[in-house]
């Protein structure tokens, strides 16, 4: 089955990159000529048939994307888009993870130039983002967060069960949106953080309309160093892809959710998440609309590039 897919795609330059430890094969298609198949996706991600990753992300122009078009027109500076998908070949609205890989790979490729302290914008499912080169690595603009149960979480703080693999009680949880969907667990101590079986998706219940990524947290003790900025640590299951590394927007939901559980003793904008492939900020700023935007940043790197073989 995977050799029959890849082997439609001989020929094809790929390159593997990673952010946080957060795994991509990645694509340029200039010319908007690559049609993926949900198989062949999952083939190229496959870790022991295919060339392995969490995800693929493919780097079409925007105004080549079919049913972006309009965005395009409306935002011509966001003249790449970010196709992501999971590694089972299923469409994801954003990965904040893939936005940094995204972008040093378009700058690795000779698609775009930017210097540190320059910002370029791209367009994804979730919308068009800000991409801002940093000295160690990549800051993306995700926009606001949200809560996607709002009318239940505002009157608990939870507003639903999450029960991981072998564990006979449920846990309380808190849903997210960062533009895909979240579910945020608080846990106890580091011990429980790092007995989880993740192996398998979690139960939870209600679960979002399209699925749900589940990041289990701990905030550290105290919860907020000397710098100022708050600590937690977290893990993650994918919805579509799995236990990984990291997960970006999941870090920027599960600083959200802690955030909106202290709010009462204090409004907390800088965050740093570790995950079991590294640590990456997170930063809760004020916009012009009124609210408040998430800021994404960590390091992104290539590890490899090659062409897809024949059978």
């Amino acid at each position: 089955m995977y050799s029959t897919e890849l082997g439609q795609l001989a020929g094809q330059p790929f390159a593997k990159g990673h952010a946080t430890g957060n795994d991509f094969v990645l694509i340029a298609d200039p010319n908007a000529e690559i049609d993926l198949s949900a198989q062949q996706v999952a083939a190229l991600c496959h870790r022991r048939f295919g060339i392995g990753g969490d995800g693929m992300i493919r780097a079409v122009p925007t105004s080549k994307m079919p049913g972006y078009e309009q965005l395009a027109d409306q935002n011509p500076d966001a003249y790449w888009f970010m196709d992501y998908r999971n590694s089972d070949g299923s469409i994801a609205e954003m990965c904040g993870n893939g936005v940094r890989a995204f972008a040093h790979f378009l700058i690795a490729e000779g698609l775009i130039e930017l210097l540190v302290g320059q910002s370029f914008y791209i367009g994804s499912r979730a919308g068009i983002k800000m991409i801002t080169r940093i000295a160690d690595g990549y800051a993306v603009n995700l926009g606001p967060w949200g809560l996607i149960f709002e009318d239940k979480a505002e009157a608990d703080s939870i507003d639903s069960l999450v029960k991981p693999r072998g564990w006979d009680q449920a846990l309380p949880a808190l849903s997210i949106t960062m533009g895909n969907p979240h579910t945020v667990v608080a846990l106890p101590d580091g011990g429980m953080l790092d007995a989880l079986d993740l192996f398998e998706e979690p139960e939870v219940a209600p679960k979002p309309e399209h699925g749900t990524n589940v990041e289990f947290v701990v905030p550290n003790e105290p919860l907020i160093e000397e710098d100022g900025v708050a600590q937690i640590k977290m893990r993650v299951h994918e919805r579509g892809v799995g236990e990984t590394l990291s997960c970006g927007t999941g870090a920027c939901a599960a600083a959200a959710a802690v955030r909106y559980w202290a709010r009462g003793t204090a409004l907390i904008n800088q965050w740093a998440v570790t995950v079991p492939g590294g640590v990456v900020g997170v930063e809760f700023r004020a916009n012009e609309a009124g609210g408040e935007d998430t800021i994404l940043s960590g390091p992104a790197e290539l590890v490899a590039r090659g062409v897809i073989g024949a059978k």
